[in-house]
């Protein structure tokens, strides 16, 4: 009809697939493919806030990022796109997809730092290949790395970004490039060299307990007693005599005891933790010969306090944060629990160089 107006929003064709239909594929994304993901999209989203006025996408999600055929990730349906400059009084619109989603979105009070949510949501579905909405939550904060194996410094960073409160966030897409981009580099350089060389002090108090500082980090190792000092705690020379006289007497119960003797002992010998601490994370991994079988880590500015304290079956150290407890060793003896408590006290203390 030549009598009426109308609009249309003309995009370009990309050729490629969505992360979406990626991840319908059941594609792997890596620590790397996602980096390089967010720097990506980081830089879309730089040029959209820093128009005048900002233009808002507030509603990214896998399904609309395209990886081109040129490797490429492009945003698209800008459907949902606002000006904030005119959003502030306006009638709105509930936009923006849950479980990708900020809060302060579904208030009509979106601003920047709603699309960096929405980017960390994103990226925690890439690498976990879990939606978000169905991951656990605890303080309203998306728990997902006891789901993948990636370094500290990009899990603090996107638990950054996917803050529930709107001021802990970055502010803006280019701080938080920023921020990725030295993390990135930090990481990099601290892979060039093995675990302790950049180390300026070792700390030797006890045969099970290495430890490695500098006025930037703390490496710590826990690992199994010596088949020696078993022997000398007169442990061994007593289960023992518990598996002859068993076996005398009830050779059932007698090979049943030797078995649980023989995978307590297996376990014991190859269970050994991992502690690393810089200005900025935390990490505590538990290997049992060379499987990982347990990890956790943090951000340093949330510890409170570390304590030695009594358990069941010894002495453990405890990491206190805002956020949780975690328990670095059920089995020290009193003396090593307190001093190695100690150590990482006096390190956080410590003001770096």
């Amino acid at each position: 009809d030549a009598g009426l107006s109308w609009f249309a929003l003309v995009q370009d064709y990309i050729p490629g697939f969505s992360l979406q239909e990626l991840l319908d594929r059941e594609k792997k994304f890596t620590e790397a493919d996602v980096e390089k993901i967010a720097k990506e999209v980081l830089e879309i989203l730089i040029y959209l806030h820093e128009l005048e006025p900002p233009v808002l996408h507030r509603d990214i999600k896998p399904s609309n990022l395209i990886m081109g055929a040129d490797q490429q990730i492009y945003l698209v349906d800008f459907g949902a796109v606002q000006s904030q400059g005119n959003a502030s009084g306006a009638t709105f619109t509930v936009v923006g997809t849950i479980g990708y989603a900020p809060l302060e979105q579904f208030w009509g009070r979106a601003v920047p730092a709603s699309d960096l949510y929405a980017l960390g949501t994103t990226l925690i579905h890439l690498l976990t290949g879990i939606l978000p909405a169905d991951l656990p939550q605890k303080n309203y904060q998306i728990q997902f790395t006891d789901q993948v194996d990636i370094s500290p410094s990009l899990a603090t960073w996107i638990n950054k970004i996917t803050e529930m409160d709107l001021e802990r966030r970055f502010k803006n897409a280019r701080e938080a490039l920023v921020s990725l981009e030295s993390e990135a580099k930090s990481q990099s350089q601290s892979r060039l060299q093995p675990r302790f060389v950049s180390a300026k002090k070792t700390v030797n108090f006890s045969s099970i307990i290495s430890i490695n500082k500098s006025s930037d980090m703390i490496e710590i190792y826990t690992h199994a007693p010596s088949f020696r000092e078993l022997k000398d705690s007169g442990i061994i020379g007593g289960a023992l005599c518990m598996f002859l006289g068993l076996l005398l007497t009830n050779p059932t119960y007698g090979i049943l005891f030797f078995i649980i003797i023989f995978v307590g002992t297996y376990i014991l010998f190859g269970e050994k933790n991992y502690i690393y601490i810089d200005r900025n994370n935390f990490q505590v991994e538990r290997h049992l010969f060379d499987f990982v079988y347990g990890k956790f880590q943090g951000n340093t500015r949330d510890i409170l306090q570390v304590l030695s304290s009594k358990f069941e079956s010894g002495y453990q150290v405890t990491i206190q944060s805002q956020i949780d407890k975690y328990q670095l060793d059920r089995a020290m003896n009193p003396t090593d629990s307190t001093r190695l408590a100690q150590e990482i006290n006096e390190w956080l203390n410590q003001k770096p160089d």
